[in-house]
């Protein structure tokens, strides 16, 4: 089959360049990945995806996406995958080709998250044929966000939260996700706090701080969430008293779930309580103010506000990075980061230098403020393109 798909030559020559400058690299992050996963004893793993392939899908979906249907952008996900190895597929009366024209024209069936266009491949042409809403492990996924702005994304090995993103392209740019984190190695805290955040999972650990960011981005209105030390309320000198919505007792929703032996977490019913868990913190975030948990990831209040400790000064200068290969760090006044979220959250690191800060905004980006001992300041690191 790998000979097969290696040698296949696409019916038209794709033309848009960013689709065969990241084809290779995108094939080597699934040929690494799905031998690891082999190696583990996973089972039920997709096909491993070839650079023509991959070049031709992106080369496709990308002029898709710039079409409209009736006036509106396509929103689309397609799965490469065979009929054989989805779960209760809606397959097609008839295959059809994989062109822009057709794809536009199926988009409106397939906009609700979580449904995929089957693509597949036979006698040197790629083929839609069909839906479907289950994929296998480490499955290629290229999704389309809004006109040029396409994710290569794959599904992690046990199913379960949000998929993995592996590139991010917007008409002639392109951005690889840096899976080691090398630009977070001067801030350690922030480092274990997102360790492993781009890679699947297979033992049935989850990252809530990639779940909330999720839930936190899903209600478009922007929110604020500060992680504070569990033995300590230094960073009660840095709220605003009283607080407007404190939660007596803490809830623990999270906290008992996330207790649970690893075995429990394979079951669906687990996985869907924590969801429902994460999404009720997420809710409170959409509230003006900031939402307060602790790294046991207990709610202790919402709806608070920040302020300046007494004896600190006002923040003046961050460092910001962002999880791609070849990123370069960026000082800058806290100001030029963002709005008053983002001023908020540099300055409450600023002050508790034990405690890290999410903000996401209503234009879809999302930050992680955390206090870098190696830079002696705050480091603001952008996760968006985790997230899309």
């Amino acid at each position: 089959m790998e000979t097969a798909i290696n040698e296949l030559n696409m019916l038209s020559e794709p033309t848009y360049i960013a689709a065969r400058m990241v084809a290779a690299t995108i094939e080597a992050h699934f040929a690494r990945h799905l031998a690891s996963a082999r190696l583990q004893g996973t089972s039920n793993l997709a096909h491993e995806p070839q650079a023509p392939v991959i070049e031709a899908i992106i080369d496709v979906t990308f002029w898709a996406s710039l079409r409209k249907e009736e006036g509106h952008a396509p929103k689309i996900s397609l799965a490469l995958l065979p009929p054989a190895q989805a779960s209760q597929p809606l397959i097609f009366g008839n295959r059809i080709r994989l062109t822009p024209n057709n794809l536009t024209k199926l988009a409106p069936a397939v906009e609700s998250p979580g449904i995929h266009l089957g693509v597949w491949f036979e006698n040197d042409e790629l083929y839609v044929w069909g839906t479907t809403l289950a994929i296998p492990g480490i499955c290629f996924v290229l999704e389309v966000v809004e006109p040029g702005l396409l994710v290569v994304k794959h599904s992690r090995t046990d199913g379960f939260g949000k998929f993995v993103n592996i590139a991010v392209l917007t008409g002639d740019e392109i951005k690889i996700i840096d899976e080691q984190n090398t630009g977070l190695l001067s801030c350690p805290a922030l480092y274990d706090s997102l360790l492993g955040m781009p890679l699947p999972f297979a033992d049935g650990s989850v990252n809530i701080m990639v779940e909330l960011a999720a839930s936190m981005r899903a209600h478009g209105r922007g929110g604020l969430v500060l992680i504070v030390p569990d033995n300590s309320n230094e960073w009660e000198k840095s709220i605003i008293h009283p607080i407007s919505y404190p939660v007596i007792p803490a809830f623990a929703g999270i906290t008992k779930l996330m207790k649970k032996e690893h075995g429990e977490r394979s079951k669906t019913d687990w996985q869907e309580a924590l969801l429902r868990a994460v999404d009720i913190v997420g809710g409170f975030t959409a509230v003006d103010g900031a939402t307060i948990i602790n790294r046991e990831y207990e709610l202790l209040a919402f709806g608070a506000k920040i302020a300046r400790s007494g004896l600190s000064l006002p923040v003046d200068q961050i460092i910001t990075t962002e999880p791609v290969v070849d990123g370069t760090p960026t000082p800058m006044h806290p100001g030029q980061n963002g709005g008053t979220r983002h001023l908020a959250a540099a300055q409450f690191i600023y002050d508790q230098r034990d405690a890290i800060a999410l903000v996401a905004s209503q234009d879809g980006r999302f930050t992680i403020f955390a206090w870098s001992p190696k830079l002696e300041m705050v480091h603001a690191h952008r996760i968006d393109i985790l997230l899309l």
